[in-house]
Parts: C-alpha cells; sequence; structure tokens
C-alpha cells in the first residue's frame, strides 16, 4: 500500500541533486504546492544553474514557507534538504504551525547521478555532486533525531485527511454483508433539466450497487447543505418518479417530518409507492427540526414532547393502515376510525426506519417499533448510538439484530490521486483550501473510505448512507462503487 500523508503538512525532500526529487514532488503533489529552489534561482535569476541567484532564491523559499506554513497550506520543500541547520528550522516552523513534518530521503546510487549529470546541457561539477553525497550520508544519520513526525524513502505516496491516514494505520478489514445508501440533497444541476438527472443518477447508483436510493423531505433548502432557494423537489413525489426509472433499488425519504403531513395520508402514499415500486419503499420517519422552514411556509411546530408523541402515534398505526381490514386507530394525537388501505402494500410492513440521535426518546422509539435506526457522528460516536440502541432492546424483550443500524456520511471518491486533487478542485469553494475540503467532506480514496466505513461497521452500523458532494458529475457514482465492490469481494 501506498505511503498515507496526513494534509496539511511539511514535506522536506532530501537527497543531492539529480536523485529524481523534482520528478517525484510533481508525481505526488500539485504544482504550487512544490516550492524549488531551482526554478526560484531560474525566476531570479538567468536559468536554474545560475548559483549567482541562490542567496536571492533561498531568501524567497524561506518566505513563500513561512507564509504556507503560517496558512496551514501543505507544503514540500524540494532542495536538496542536506542542511541540518535548515531542516531543523523547517520542522520548527511546522510545528508552530501545528503541522506534521516529514522528511523522505532520496537514496539514488551516486553512479545513476553521475550519469544523469552527464545527459544535462549545464552539467553538476562532479566534485560538486561527490560532496553532496558525503553530506546525504552525514543527514541520513541525523534526520531521525531532528523531530520529524515521519522519515521515510523514497515511495509512492497519497496525501489523505488526517482521519484517513489514522484509519490506515488501524488496517480495518472491509466485511461482507455492508451494504450502502446514496441521498441525494441538492439538485442544483446547471442544465436544470432535472428528471434527466436524477434519471441518469438513480440508474447509476443501481448499477453502482448501492441497495437504496433516499430524498430529503424539505419544502425548501436547508443551511447546512445550500441556499434556500435551490431547487428542491417534494419527497415523495420524486421518489415515485425514480420507482419509474430504475428495477432494483429501494426508495425512502430521509426522513419524513411527522409535521408535513397527516399520518393517514403519508402512510397511503408510502402504501402506494411500494405498490408502483413493487415493494421498494422505505418508510423514514423523524420528529422534524427545521422550525425556520415551518414558520416561513406557515405550518404548526408544535413542542418537541407533542412531536415525539405524533412520532410515536404514526409508528404504531402504519402497520394497522397497511394490513388487513378497517381497524379503529386511537392516539395520542390523532385517531383514526377505520384504517382502509387499498391496494395494500407488497411488503408486509414496509419497513421503517426512524432518523435521529436523541437516546431518552428516538432511540427508544426506534428499538420498539422501527426496523432501522439512523445516526450520525463519527465511529465512536455511532458505537455508543448503538449501546443505547441495544439497552433498549434488551428492556423491550426485543433482539438487537432485528434493528438495523445505518449511518449518514458526505464523500467524495476518485480512482486515483491525481483524480481526486482534480474532483476536490472542482468542488471546492473559493478560499477553501483542497486539505479543508477533503477533511471537511470525507474526499478519499476508494480503499481509504472503505476503511472509514469498516471503522463504522465494527461500531455497530451495517448500512452506510453517503452523499457524494459530485454527485451531479459524471463518474462521481462510479467511483464510489469500487468502495461497494471492497465490501462485496470480502
Amino acid at each position: 500500500m501506498d505511503l498515507r500523508l496526513p494534509v496539511p503538512c511539511l514535506v522536506v525532500l532530501i537527497g543531492p541533486a539529480l536523485a529524481g526529487k523534482t520528478t517525484w514532488a510533481h508525481e505526488h503533489f500539485a504544482p504550487n504546492e512544490v516550492v524549488s529552489s531551482d526554478s526560484l534561482r531560474a525566476m531570479v535569476g538567468i536559468d536554474e544553474a545560475d548559483q549567482a541567484a541562490g542567496p536571492a532564491a533561498f531568501e524567497i523559499l524561506e518566505r513563500i514557507v513561512t507564509e504556507r506554513v503560517n496558512r496551514r497550506l501543505t507544503t514540500v520543500i524540494d532542495t536538496t534538504g542536506l542542511s541540518k541547520e535548515d531542516r531543523t528550522r523547517w520542522v520548527g516552523l511546522a510545528h508552530a504551525g501545528e503541522l506534521p513534518a516529514y522528511a523522505i530521503l532520496f537514496a539514488t546510487t551516486e553512479q545513476i547521478c553521475l550519469e544523469r549529470n552527464r545527459t544535462r546541457p549545464r552539467s553538476i561539477p562532479q566534485n560538486v555532486l561527490r560532496k553532496q553525497f558525503r553530506r546525504f550520508t552525514a543527514a541520513v544519520d541525523d534526520v531521525g533525531e531532528e523531530g520529524f513526525d515521519g522519515v521515510y524513502t523514497e515511495q509512492p505516496v497519497v496525501p489523505v485527511a488526517p482521519s484517513f491516514a489514522e484509519l490506515v494505520r488501524d488496517t480495518r478489514d472491509p466485511r461482507r454483508g455492508h451494504t450502502f445508501g446514496l441521498i441525494l440533497s441538492r439538485f442544483d444541476w446547471p442544465d436544470g433539466n432535472l428528471s434527466e438527472h436524477l434519471t441518469s443518477v438513480a440508474r447509476r447508483a443501481e448499477e453502482a450497487g448501492f441497495r437504496d436510493l433516499w430524498v430529503m423531505d424539505h419544502f425548501r433548502q436547508i443551511p447546512s447543505v445550500g441556499r434556500a432557494w435551490e431547487e428542491m423537489p417534494e419527497a415523495l413525489v420524486t421518489l415515485s418518479y425514480l420507482a419509474s426509472v430504475t428495477e432494483r433499488i429501494r426508495l425512502g425519504v430521509m426522513v419524513a417530518a411527522i409535521t408535513h403531513r397527516h399520518p393517514v395520508v403519508m402512510g397511503k402514499m408510502l402504501a402506494t409507492l411500494d405498490v408502483l415500486s413493487g415493494g421498494r419503499a422505505i418508510c423514514g420517519l423523524g420528529a422534524a427540526w427545521d422550525e425556520a422552514e415551518h414558520a416561513a411556509y406557515g405550518i404548526p411546530f408544535p413542542s418537541l414532547s407533542t412531536r415525539y408523541d405524533m412520532l410515536e402515534d404514526t409508528l404504531r398505526m402504519l402497520p394497522l393502515l397497511w394490513g388487513k381490514g378497517s381497524p379503529e386507530f386511537q392516539g395520542e394525537t390523532f385517531s383514526a376510525s377505520e384504517l382502509i388501505c387499498y391496494p395494500r402494500p407488497v411488503q408486509d410492513p414496509i419497513p421503517m426506519l426512524v432518523g435521529g440521535g436523541g437516546e431518552r426518546r428516538t432511540l427508544r422509539l426506534a428499538a420498539q417499533y422501527a426496523d432501522m435506526a439512523n445516526v450520525f457522528g463519527k465511529p465512536d460516536q455511532v458505537r455508543h448510538k448503538a449501546e443505547v440502541i441495544n439497552r433498549h432492546c434488551q428492556d423491550l424483550e426485543r433482539d438487537p439484530a432485528d434493528v438495523e443500524m445505518s449511518h449518514l456520511v458526505t464523500g467524495l471518491v476518485a480512482e486515483d490521486s491525481k483524480a481526486l486533487r482534480k474532483r476536490i478542485d472542482q468542488m471546492r469553494e473559493r478560499n477553501t483550501s483542497p486539505e479543508d475540503y477533503a477533511s471537511r467532506y470525507n474526499a478519499a480514496l476508494p480503499d481509504d473510505f472503505s476503511s472509514l466505513v469498516a471503522a463504522y461497521d465494527e461500531a455497530g452500523a451495517s448500512h452506510t448512507v453517503v452523499r457524494l458532494t459530485d454527485v451531479a458529475l459524471e463518474g462521481s457514482v462510479e467511483a464510489f462503487g469500487a468502495v461497494i465492490a471492497n465490501f462485496d469481494r470480502s
């Protein structure tokens, strides 16, 4: 496996001239991340070989390195790196800026460097090159004691967000049986052809191996995702359309706000979706949270206690509505004299998911009534929520295995480092560094994202619902398919 370096970081290349440092740097890092003394000599002098321009070039190099480190930007110092004084100063600068510092040793043989030197238009004096090799030997002996966070020999490297670097060190392996869902939360495709893009994404998700496809239940875009006036199609109507253009993928709302529709009306809509989709509906429910949205549309927003009562009433009522006959229902917040629903759903009953992390009421309702519980947070937080659900199940004398645990995570996946960097640059906001974007949205290679999913699996969540930030771009869903394939093969 390639070496994973957590970014942002400082990377110091150490090796004699012609050892391959510049080639390596530009193979693994973006051009603006590499600060080269040769390039700076060419900028302030005649060309890269202009030794008289060296002092000015190194003064500029120091200023650039300092500015980038102070801004917490990944910086690769491409010089010979043979001065212990320079190396120690750079490590101190990185640590003062709370960045890790790594040394990469280029142990190319003296013979190879001399051969390369003979083919150069402007060769380096051989005595200078041999002196650099003697200094490199001394650097190899010293560098381990200079405070670097890691010292490595030249090898393929993948810059990753710190969280992924930790996961790779833990060497978690994918597990068979983990399943995946895709949630669509933004619909701002450039040409505005909503139906065409929905069809494309849904079919590609089905082909990539996603088990289910989800949409949010909002009438306007939520602040954490985008602007209020962005496209936001109604959830259940959208799922009905998606049912018509897909064959296998399951369809659900994550999650339907209990305040948005009368529970019987919502149950009837879900039953119809299940029939028209051939038994692929999932009933996702939540107690609602967006008070500002309710106020904007004039929708009543009861107290949290009342909303929980509404949620429990709905969880109790829906199996009756979807079942045989026309039973009566008496709840805390609503009642019905005849629960008639024909055609009845294909599934008996439609699986129900409760979304949210409230430990006293939400997770208990999931443990008591639902087939699935969706939670948020990092693996340690999910592990805690799983333990809470297990305790509720034990109290209710229900097998915890009957409640599937899912989690929601944002991500972006590309096939290799260059493709990942290109996609990040396409997606990141102005004044957001690639490192910040990658960390915030879990941008990673398939194997690294698989390690994250495996950590959630170990924590108790056997189902991952991912929001792909680049879902509107070609290749996004297919790239994530490599993550799904990792679990299919295990």
